[in-house]
């Protein structure tokens, strides 16, 4: 993988979406097709003998590379969405992020006891929405866990602490100065 390539190609916007906030903007890396099939070629390479049933993407950002990773390894695809989103009966969990709180949602039928479950999403900061995203998907009891991030800004505290037991990769580590 192209790691300078991917950071070269990242947009990094100030003061987004708040003032203070150092922005990370991924949508520059999946418009260029290069990219993009790296960054899905490195997350197949890292997952395809974990025995993934069920890659659940983080909205929205995760869907992108959520979606296709779950094709590429021949599994399933679950949203994990804002409030009001899915249709059917679903999940809630409500988390604290670097400026605010956010609710997420998953269908309470998406994931089995037998799933072997990848959460992605696009950037792992202060770990709430992550750690969220875990409390859902763990309410069905899945067979395991792991977590999966484009980019890991390593110099934000980790202010909701992603759980021990769940093996997290990121494809990038960068700080928030990078």
């Amino acid at each position: 993988m192209n790691k300078e390539k991917l950071v070269k190609s990242l947009r990094i916007v100030p003061d987004y979406p708040v003032k203070g906030i150092m922005f990370f903007d991924v949508t520059t890396l999946f418009k260029d097709p290069e990219c993009y099939r790296e960054i899905i070629d490195a997350l197949y390479e890292e997952y395809k003998d974990k025995g993934i049933t069920k890659v659940a993407g983080i909205e929205s950002r995760g869907f992108i590379a959520g979606a296709a990773l779950a094709d590429r390894l021949g599994a399933g695809f679950v949203p994990i969405r804002k409030p009001g989103k899915l249709p059917a009966e679903t999940l809630s969990e409500t988390y604290q992020k670097e400026y605010g709180t956010d609710t997420i949602e998953i269908h309470t039928d998406a994931i089995g006891p037998d799933d072997v479950v990848l959460i992605h999403d696009d950037i792992l900061a202060t770990g709430g929405t992550a750690a969220a995203a875990f409390s859902l998907v763990r309410r069905s009891h899945p067979k395991a866990v792991y977590a999966s991030f484009i980019i890991d800004i390593i110099d934000i505290p980790r202010t909701t602490p992603i759980p021990a037991d769940v093996p997290v990769s990121a494809l990038l580590q960068l700080g928030e100065n990078s």
